[in-house]
């Protein structure tokens, strides 16, 4: 122990005559824990967030500037931007009603509002309403409000099975009618009063219509309700050990499905009500079913339409309900072998009351969108197509038959992730692009549609705001340009944007390397990786920001990379799909084939010594990367992590790893594989996590102690789900620095 300590002294003392000073020192700390006050106010003219004013073509926005902050009116029309108000006389007369010092640049307004008329500006301002009439240039103070932002945190609920029986009346559209549920069956009774009717006999208590889901037709002479079949319920059961407000713990449950648990059963049921005729739809169609929703009727009353989501997510309908008999017919249908993005992907628009349905699938391999014959469910065409994607559709013009969406990897040389936005005809003809610009592009369109505001960055880039034509995505004015010059004199880098082949050798990774602001190419640095592998996304920063988080542990003395590897999102379905019934694998190859990559060309990059960390699914990879691939990570940190699939919520994990549960999930589970950990792990988890079961955690727990494996565990009182707040963000740094770097954390002060 005495020669090893020399020895590590020594190292130190080369180090310093060599001025490769050590990491992980407490000054190191104090820049990682003060970096974001280190870059706060140093970009300008980045922050712009637009607000149409009403449905004119003008809006406002406000904007960080040399002077502080600043508010301005852009007139479209007019191709003209100007300071939306004196703000030297707003000031004055607001310091002088409120009895308190106002600085012209420093106005800390919130619920900002013009009139439509631009007559007035309202805001809150230190716990008053107040109006500035833009045109006498005068302040007057209004009501006493809360200065409170948002309210109490809601506890998720992840139930599939609520309750669908509501004894609420349902009034039709002409007012003249009221559907409810009496003795778990169908009633219907004037509206102003008179004798119910009861329309069914066959509901009971095991199996009873549901007021939840009643739907009149336009007319009111129909209606289409559920006959609903409950299923039983999972609770997880919490004892909050150290609640605010007593001594003793609490204890508290709430409804959880999970992989494998039964759902609910609904069936439409069709009622006429002059004829007070019932028919009961038959369910050839959609007897398997996850849900069934999205219930409308056509305006012409002759059918009522309806999307079917088959257990397991490999069978995708729009079904139709004849308004006079009941039977059900198939309008669209998606099938896949793996899985259908629904919680994704979905879109569908209907047009001409039905007549046509613009549809968004991935059956030629991209997600792209289709139109179909409404009444037949024949295709008419394919409108997009190509190797890219449709990411979202953001209007639809019925009357020019156009559809302005975002999609992306469609521009050549650009990353495949970055959006842009699209205009295109229903036949798929006249596709125009109206973004310019090599970045990731948000867009906001004025009321009628006419102009949008489009701010576009990358990570190396910061952002740009511009006014375009919607017509051609011409320019008509320039907003802003944010300008970085302050921030760059701090030292701090713009991640580096590296890409390298897949394990198949053909296709792109991406990721972002992250270097701390004393960065020294002549160093060696220990590499983190960040790391979500979540298949309902991509994660990897587009757009510019200082990325606060992972500079923070780069200060340091580490890289940080992140990474999207296949089998997360926004790519091709077979990009994708690498993720079925494989959560295990996190596109770990694509992963440690990147950072092989990028260190042959960053030599500084020490992938010898790898850490990892991530919460909720991030939290399951990174555990997961000590038990399947502790050749290359060494060390892990995971937070609230959905350690097996089979104890995490249904809806995510079913889309993912399908149904019925196979032994898929056991080869995914690291409850399962904990006997395979080698390298260092920590694990952090909240009592009190309502998103992901804490059993999860702690089965984790208790399958390392059972395999004898030494890893350390931090249990948060009272915590959600979270990756370890303030306390378990220095523990995941003194983890690092103590298992990466090999030094002793400085002291906790």
């Amino acid at each position: 122990m005495k020669t090893s300590k020399l020895l590590f002294a020594a190292c130190l003392t080369i180090l310093s005559v060599t001025g490769l000073r050590a990491q992980g020192t407490a000054a190191d700390y104090d820049k990682a824990k003060n970096f974001g006050k280190l870059v706060a106010d140093k970009t300008l003219h980045a922050s712009v967030r637009p607000e149409w004013i009403g449905k004119s073509n003008t809006f406002w926005y406000s904007t960080v500037t040399e002077k502080g902050t600043e508010y301005y009116l852009v007139d479209a029309a007019k191709a003209k931007k100007a300071p939306a108000f004196d703000a030297n006389k707003l000031a004055a007369q607001l310091s002088t009603l409120s009895g308190k010092p106002a600085k012209p640049f420093e106005l800390a307004f919130r619920n900002t509002k013009f009139s439509d008329d631009l007559k007035t500006l309202t805001f809150n301002s230190d716990g008053f309403e107040w109006t500035w009439d833009l045109k006498k240039n005068q302040l007057a103070k209004g009501k006493a409000v809360s200065m409170e932002r948002g309210g109490p945190r809601q506890a998720r609920n992840w139930s599939e099975s609520a309750d669908q029986l509501d004894n609420k009346p349902v009034v039709s559209p002409d007012s003249l009618w009221d559907a409810f549920v009496r003795d778990f069956n169908i009633w219907i009774k004037p509206h102003k009063g008179g004798s119910p009717v009861q329309y069914s006999r066959d509901g009971v208590p095991g199996f009873y219509y549901s007021s939840y889901k009643i739907y009149w037709s336009p007319d009111s002479k129909k209606l289409v309700t559920i006959k609903f079949r409950p299923a039983w319920k999972r609770m997880i059961h919490y004892v909050e050990s150290s609640p605010l407000d007593q001594v003793q713990p609490k204890y508290s449950e709430v409804e959880y499905a999970k992989p494998g648990d039964e759902v609910p059963y609904q069936l439409p049921v069709l009622f006429l009500r002059e004829e007070k005729k019932q028919f009961v739809t038959k369910d050839d169609l959609f007897s398997q079913q996850y849900d069934i929703d999205r219930f409308e009727w056509r305006k012409d009353n002759k059918a009522l339409t309806f999307e079917y989501n088959q257990r397991g997510h490999q069978v995708y309908r729009v079904l139709e309900i004849d308004g006079a008999t009941g039977i059900v017919k198939t309008l669209i249908e998606e099938t896949s072998p793996t899985f259908i993005n629904y919680s994704g992907y979905r879109y569908r628009f209907d047009t001409g009351d039905g007549s046509q349905i613009i549809w968004a699938s991935e059956r030629d391999g991209w997600n792209h969108l289709y139109l179909f014959n409404g009444k037949s469910g024949q295709l008419i065409n394919q409108i997009t197509k190509g190797e890219w994607m449709v990411r979202r559709v953001i209007s639809v013009n019925e009357e020019k038959k156009q559809i302005t969406f975002e999609a992306s990897g469609k521009e050549a040389g650009q990353d495949p992730y970055f959006i842009h936005v699209y205009r295109v005809n229903f036949d798929g003809t006249g596709l125009k692009r109206l973004t310019e610009g090599d970045g990731n592009h948000t867009v906001i369109f004025s009321a009628d549609e006419s102009v949008l505001i489009d701010t576009w960055s990358r990570v190396d880039q910061p952002a740009i705001t511009v006014l375009r034509k919607a017509s051609d995505g011409s320019v008509i004015l320039d907003i802003e340009k944010a300008d970085i010059t302050k921030l760059l004199a701090t030292g701090w880098k713009p991640p580096i944007v590296f890409t390298a082949k897949a394990r198949d050798g053909k296709t792109d990774i991406w990721g972002v390397i992250i270097r701390p602001v004393n960065f020294d190419p002549n160093k060696k640095y220990p590499v983190i990786e960040n790391i979500y592998a979540g298949p309902q996304g991509s994660f990897v920063p587009k757009t510019f920001s200082t990325q606060n988080g992972m500079q923070s542990y780069a200060e340091l003395g580490f890289v940080v990379v992140q990474i999207d590897g296949m089998g997360t999102a926004n790519r091709s379905k077979a990009f994708h799909d690498v993720c079925w019934r494989n959560l295990g694998d996190a596109g770990f190859p694509d992963r440690i084939l990147w950072m092989q990559a990028a260190a042959k060309q960053y030599p500084y990059m020490d992938i010898t010594r790898v850490g990892i960390y991530g919460t909720s699914a991030g939290g399951q990879n990174s555990t997961g990367a000590v038990l399947f691939h502790p050749e290359f990570y060494k060390v892990a940190v995971s937070s609230c992590g959905c350690q097996d699939n089979r104890m995490d919520k249904m809806w995510w994990n079913e889309q993912w790893m399908g149904y019925p549960i196979g032994d898929w999930y056991e080869a995914s589970s690291n409850v399962v594989n904990a006997s395979k950990l080698k390298g260092k792990l920590l694990l952090i988890v909240g009592e009190m996590d309502h998103n992901v079961d804490p059993s999860s955690t702690m089965q984790v727990v208790n399958a390392l102690i059972k395999a004898n494996k030494d890893f350390d565990l931090l249990v948060v009182p009272g915590m959600d789900h979270s990756a370890g707040g303030t306390y378990g963000d220095h523990k995941r740094m003194d983890f690092f620095v103590r298992h990466l770097l090999g030094v002793n954390p400085p002291a906790w002060e």
